[in-house]
């Protein structure tokens, strides 16, 4: 009898724990988009994307805004190498991972030239 009121109780009060802790999740998030903090971290988790953003993608990589695709392409080349010699690979796959985004960015930017 007391082992079932314990199981009970731990139940319904793990059940209050989650609704709680949703709602207070949505209620961060919403005062977050009102005053503006932190909106793209808010619309990441928003629409649960785990893409790399522009300027994370350079970062990784080591170049700027203003260096040409084949520049990107050789320091992507370089450090990829490096990473699957002695590396790890989850720096190899963040390196590739950059340079998809940043391709994503490059390609219409060429085909708006042609």
């Amino acid at each position: 009898m007391a082992a079932r009121i314990l199981a009970n109780l731990l139940i319904m009060g793990s059940g209050v724990m989650v609704r709680a802790f949703a709602q207070a999740y949505r209620q961060a998030l919403a005062n977050a988009s009102k005053n503006g903090v932190a909106q793209e971290a808010v619309q990441s988790i928003k629409r649960g994307s785990k893409m790399m953003t522009e300027a994370e993608a350079r970062q990784i990589l080591g170049v700027s805004e203003n260096m040409t695709w084949e520049e990107v392409l050789k320091k992507y080349d370089t450090l990829f190498e490096r990473n699957a010699k002695s590396g790890s690979f989850y720096l190899q796959s963040k390196v590739h991972r950059a340079k998809e985004c940043l391709e994503s960015v490059h390609q219409p930017k060429v085909q708006e030239k042609s």
